[in-house]
């Protein structure tokens, strides 16, 4: 049985701190795409931001990690190494970005455009994200993960993309990852039901082709076997006392 933390108004606080911070780290990481600027570049301007605050990145060393933030450029799904690539006219990269700070952890997630992209790209940034905000619809007390979940994949599906199913979302808090799992698919009314003060990340996974994925042999760089483009958008999320959650990854 899956222990489910549900937050106190302090814990709350605390979180509400460091879900600021990482917004903030995406939004800079987000400025910072553009043409002929490296992926480690961005990382470590996202380092240095989020240890001015005083906090730490949450997934540098995280399973062994070695990027402060994953930099996913393309047909990469999630987990991309910061590293030397220059990126390109065109290129659309999703940054994913968590801060540790008084024990509790934010996590967030967006897609940038480089320069001028096609309006393809475009598209699937935009239905990526809007996924997202169809599943907060139903993140509020009386409903399940699962409602979460389906609101996601009908979203995406009826919009001709696909769901990534080999990852999903979660809880956050003390820990980077906690129950319940969160997943962009499936049926709804199942899993567990939605009570205030549980935090988790909703991120949906997207690709513009089939979404089969596979992790190369640096064991986290993980791309669409198709080779299609895709995109990836994350908040931390409060579930709340009334039917509307309240985004924790906010730059407010």
């Amino acid at each position: 049985m899956e222990i489910i933390s549900i937050k106190s108004p302090r814990e709350i606080e605390h979180m509400r701190r460091a879900g600021r911070i990482t917004a903030q780290a995406r939004e800079l990481a987000g400025s910072m795409v553009r043409p002929g600027v490296s992926t480690l570049e961005i990382d470590t301007a996202v380092r240095k931001f989020i240890e001015s605050q005083g906090a730490r990145p949450s997934f540098l060393g995280y399973g062994g990690f070695p990027g402060s933030a994953c930099i996913s450029v393309n047909e990469v799904v999630i987990h991309g190494i910061p590293d030397h690539r220059v990126l390109k006219e065109g290129d659309i990269v999703s940054v994913d970005v968590g801060a540790l700070i008084d024990g509790f952890h934010g996590d967030c997630a967006g897609t940038y455009p480089c320069g001028e992209v096609s309006e393809e790209a475009m598209r699937l940034i935009s239905v990526t994200e809007q996924s997202f905000w169809e599943g907060m619809k139903f993140a509020h007390p009386g409903c399940r993960v699962s409602d979460i979940s389906h609101a996601v994949q009908k979203y995406v599906e009826s919009n001709g993309y696909s769901v990534v199913r080999d990852f999903v979302g979660h809880g956050v808090g003390a820990k980077l990852h906690e129950p319940p799992e969160v997943p962009n698919f499936g049926p709804a009314g199942h899993g567990v039901r939605l009570q205030p003060g549980m935090t988790i990340a909703v991120e949906p996974m997207v690709c513009a082709g089939h979404w089969e994925v596979r992790v190369l042999k640096d064991k986290w760089t993980t791309v669409t076997c198709d080779g299609s483009l895709a995109a990836h958008y994350e908040n931390t999320i409060l579930i709340t006392e009334g039917e509307q959650p309240e985004i924790l990854t906010t730059t407010a």
